[in-house]
């Protein structure tokens, strides 16, 4: 049994050289993908399908898909989205936009916790095509780890009648 100082390393702290991180940055000379952009659509640039290649949209992305998801549309992830459809029907009341807050504020701090959600806005225009009652939702927010501040995203919440 040999004596004497001993190290031992993990293999996370290791890292991975310059060399290596600008080849994962890169596909054959073209900015390495985030994530796939939804709606999902045909790319015949980039792949099978069209990609986000920049942070920022791609959070936006999430977040939108985020807001949109009702509670047991996500597979194997009930309680995934912020279940904003359902409240289309208490449009009237006064308490719709504390309980829309709420849900949006409960989702986001569950599945995206680095975004900082500023304020809410709801704009209810009298929209209405064919029966089909909507309403405009506008949430700004901050993303700190990337400084970004103050971004905007806007969704339409619709309900047949």
């Amino acid at each position: 049994m040999p004596t004497g100082a001993r190290k031992t390393y993990s293999f996370k702290s290791v890292g991975m050289t310059s060399a290596e991180v600008a080849d994962q940055t890169t596909i054959t000379g073209r900015i390495r993908p985030i994530g796939i952009k939804t709606p999902v659509q045909y790319s015949a640039d980039n792949g099978l399908f069209a990609m986000h290649i920049d942070v920022v949209k791609n959070i936006q992305d999430n977040l939108r898909n985020l807001l949109l998801t009702n509670h047991g549309e996500r597979l194997g992830l009930y309680d995934f989205g912020a279940n904003l459809r359902p409240l289309i029907f208490e449009l009237g009341k006064a308490d719709f936009d504390a309980i829309a807050i709420r849900r949006i504020n409960k989702a986001i701090s569950k599945y995206m916790p680095f975004i900082e959600p500023l304020t809410f806005e709801t704009f209810d225009d009298g929209m209405v095509e064919q029966n089909l009652a909507m309403v405009r939702l506008r949430i700004t927010y901050n993303i700190p780890r990337l400084n970004v501040f103050e971004k905007g995203i806007e969704i339409i919440l619709q309900a047949g009648g």
